[in-house]
């Protein structure tokens, strides 16, 4: 009886994992055979997980409208890289001090901090600071101003909070100062919540399109444009140039561009690469912080 009753429950749990897999997967999967199928025949409707007509003309089609994809896809990669790096890092050094007890000043910094993420100075401001800053049609302008976050910071601070303090007591002792502590002891022991916060970082510079938009001219589009304005580009051409399909017709030219699916096919290109790398840090999420050390 006892033995009955658990693989009942164990059926039904497994019932319930599967209907939450299922749900979870199905819009991936669903945009992955619309990208994956032909544009006339997507219109139709009645795509699933599989397509009725599989082509990757809805790719070649992407590639061949947007001329500048390659030095776009490689600045966006740079930018992602070093711009989640540098971001994590200085968010890190930022959160240090402020979970320091002895640290005076930690409560006025962490308000100011606190402040920030309610009032903003608005986009007006923020391009007339990065003008000041000659940061415009540079680069940079795409790694500086994301290099603090206040939620950020917030999120490494509570975690450093939970490091015991007899680890730091135990180093400064042993004549280490800050910059060893921070960077020896510290660092190696938030390793799950800086591989979370630099995927945070990492999928907003990923998909960051409106900084090319606003500071950049025209003429600097070509060599500092992003993956993202590119497909937005894309995108807009092919929904201005003509939107309608008559399903109907049985001639149809070869140039026809369905917005629908070059849409699906930027969709994919977009989140590929962020799934790829998700794997590689997800095992960070569940590690424990002080797992072996010192226990009070």
């Amino acid at each position: 009886m006892m033995v009955t009753k658990k693989n009942n429950i164990h059926i039904i749990s497994s019932l319930i994992m599967i209907l939450v897999v299922t749900v979870t997967l199905y819009p991936f999967l669903n945009v992955l055979a619309k990208s994956l199928n032909d544009a006339v025949d997507t219109v139709k409707g009645g795509i699933t997980v599989f397509p009725r007509k599989p082509t990757f003309k809805n790719y070649t089609d992407l590639f061949e409208t947007g001329s500048n994809l390659g030095t776009a896809f490689f600045n966006s990669i740079v930018r992602t890289v070093l711009g989640s790096f540098l971001g994590t890092l200085c968010c890190a050094m930022f959160a240090y001090p402020l979970s320091r007890h002895d640290f005076i000043a930690r409560k006025p910094f962490l308000r100011i901090l606190i402040i920030t993420m309610y009032v903003s100075g608005g986009l007006i401001p923020s391009y007339l600071l990065m003008r000041n800053l000659n940061l415009l049609n540079s680069f940079w302008v795409y790694i500086i101003p994301s290099l603090i976050s206040a939620y950020n910071i917030i999120l490494i601070r509570s975690f450093m909070m939970n490091i015991p303090q007899a680890l730091s007591e135990a180093a400064r002792i042993d004549g280490a100062n800050d910059l060893t502590i921070f960077f020896r002891i510290i660092l190696p022991m938030c390793k799950p919540v800086l591989a979370t916060v630099m995927l945070f970082v990492a999928v907003g510079h990923w998909n960051d399109w409106y900084s090319t938009y606003i500071y950049m001219t025209r003429s600097h589009r070509t060599t500092l444009s992003t993956l993202q304005f590119e497909l937005m580009k894309v995108l807009d051409s092919v929904s201005q140039s003509g939107s309608t399909i008559d399903i109907h017709s049985e001639s149809l030219k070869a140039s026809t561009k369905s917005p629908e699916a070059i849409k699906m096919a930027i969709t994919i290109v977009c989140t590929v690469p962020i799934l790829a790398v998700y794997p590689f840090v997800q095992k960070y999420f569940v590690s424990g912080i002080t797992l072996g050390a010192v226990k009070e």
